[in-house]
């Protein structure tokens, strides 16, 4: 076992960049490097593997001592594949991840040594958070962080290190990380929006927020990106002039993948199918060495996640390519700059879309419920979205060149307005009989006509309903997603369990 050990961390510890067979499937290598259900079934004993999915699906605790069963079920996978250290992976508010590596190895006395990793380990750990961002919300005496597991995330591995996704939170409890507020901020609509579930489906005890990011690009030769401190230090150009020929004809969008570039999307995409993220689509973009991919959408919580690692990995992968990537929204004038659109739905563990048109009057109320309390929270809060999508880098995109303008507005299609005016005509107050019949008939019966393509193409409004989401295109490329997640959520809840109240009393 020893030898066979030693012989998977060689093989790690050589390994060179990953090469594209056209022979491998993509599914057969997704998640090949995740502690996902597969694997757990295997290493698991089936109280701990039970233990994991409540925790998971019901948000139940899991025990220490089925932590220990757990974290020694993880540390021999881990080992199985050539790793030797393990890190609590988090997202403080510098705008990066941020992990610290240990190694399972710990000594025994006696010139001996053996590889540990237990459920204390697993659970929490102590870093020293004196130097992270937390908003005057602590004292310096108080510095102390701790990150906490967050089994709703599957640990993976990169490298030789086996990465736990946590929260991070302060000595007192105060949230240091984008996840802590998210979870909460999911926990929230997942309450609220099950209660107005039970209106229309007693079944309904869960429901799901769920994220599709699209991450835009900039791809720069390593040798050009050395030569300009300008880009270096800011991340935009200051020096220079506007070249000769810029996106005057958008030439580029949607033009064959140089092959250079293509050979980058084509390694990131394997780094990404072992990994778990579910990438799917890679194009050109507009601008001029600027670039796209989108995964399937996810739960929001493990999107972001893989956003944030989907951000590191593209930094490492673009040096086997003597590439550097550029995240600045607006790294260059006059041409366009690079988002990240945020694709948000809702959706309940009996496998219906909440903001999807259905075939039925009633499928219909529902989506109509959910689609206005969502447009009615953002019309409240729209200076929280704000906050959001604010920051120095991607308020020089916001209102040039296609993106869209820093005034939160809703667009929902021509169809889609006409019958929430039929819906504004009908009487205040309780309904009579032939109006409760007309509201069938007439309003809600229309609605399966939005399933045609009419939705909104011209970038004009920064929230904007897509046929069967919300589609929040003012993120910036760099952004944590969890931050607009986080409030989009939070008003979400906050309006639908207020819509509960005004119904219930009515």
């Amino acid at each position: 076992m020893a030898t066979l050990r030693f012989q998977a961390l060689k093989e790690t510890l050589n390994r060179k960049p990953v090469k594209i067979d056209e022979t491998d499937r993509r599914s057969e290598l997704f998640g090949k490097n995740v502690f996902n259900e597969t694997v757990m079934r295997q290493f698991l004993t089936k109280e701990a593997y039970q233990s994991v999915k409540d925790a998971t699906l019901k948000g139940t605790k899991i025990s220490r001592v089925v932590a220990d069963h757990i974290s020694t079920g993880m540390k021999e996978w881990a080992i199985s594949k050539g790793v030797t250290h393990y890190t609590h992976w988090f997202q403080p508010l510098t705008g990066a991840t941020a992990e610290k590596h240990d190694a399972f190895f710990e000594t025994i006395g006696d010139g001996l040594a053996i590889e540990k990793f237990g459920g204390t380990q697993l659970v929490q750990q102590e870093p020293d958070a004196s130097s992270f961002p937390h908003g005057g919300i602590r004292n310096t005496f108080e510095a102390r962080g701790y990150t906490a597991w967050d089994p709703t995330s599957p640990a993976f591995i990169y490298g030789t290190t086996l990465c736990i996704p946590t929260v991070y939170v302060s000595y007192t409890g105060e949230a240091l990380d984008f996840k802590t507020p998210l979870l909460r901020a999911l926990q929230s609509v997942d309450a609220a929006a099950t209660s107005v579930c039970k209106y229309f489906d007693k079944n309904v005890s869960k429901v799901v927020a769920t994220l599709g990011w699209e991450q835009e690009y900039f791809l720069i030769d390593s040798a050009l990106y050395a030569s300009r401190p300008d880009l270096q230090l800011s991340g935009r150009t200051l020096l220079g002039h506007s070249p000769a020929k810029g996106q005057q004809l958008d030439d580029h969008y949607f033009g064959s993948i140089p092959s250079r570039a293509l050979a980058y999307m084509r390694d990131l995409e394997i780094e990404c199918m072992l990994l778990g993220i579910p990438v799917k689509t890679r194009h050109n973009e507009v601008a001029p060495n600027q670039f796209e991919l989108a995964p399937i959408f996810e739960e929001a919580n493990l999107a972001v996640d893989h956003n944030s690692l989907l951000m590191d990995l593209m930094d490492k992968v673009a040096e086997r390519h003597n590439f550097k990537v550029l995240f600045h929204e607006k790294p260059f004038k006059g041409i366009n700059g690079s988002g990240k659109h945020n694709n948000w739905s809702l959706s309940t563990d009996t496998g219906t879309n909440l903001l999807s048109p259905g075939s039925t009057p009633m499928k219909n109320l529902q989506f109509l419920t959910f689609f206005i309390n969502t447009i009615k929270a953002v019309h409240d809060h729209e200076e929280l979205l704000r906050a959001t999508i604010a920051s120095a880098s991607n308020d020089h995109r916001l209102g040039a060149n296609e993106a869209p303008p820093a005034i939160i507005s809703a667009f929902i299609g021509s169809q889609l307005t006409d019958v929430l005016n039929e819906l504004e005509k009908v009487t205040d107050g309780k309904l009579s009989p032939q109006e409760k019949t007309d509201l069938k008939l007439n309003v809600v019966g229309k609605i399966p006509e939005i399933l045609l393509d009419n939705t909104d193409r011209n970038r004009t409004s920064p929230f904007a309903f897509t046929g069967n989401k919300f589609e929040f295109r003012a993120v910036g490329s760099t952004a944590n997603c969890a931050n607009a997640m986080t409030v989009l959520n939070t008003i979400v809840a906050k309006q639908l369990k207020d819509f509960k109240k005004s119904v219930d009393a009515w």
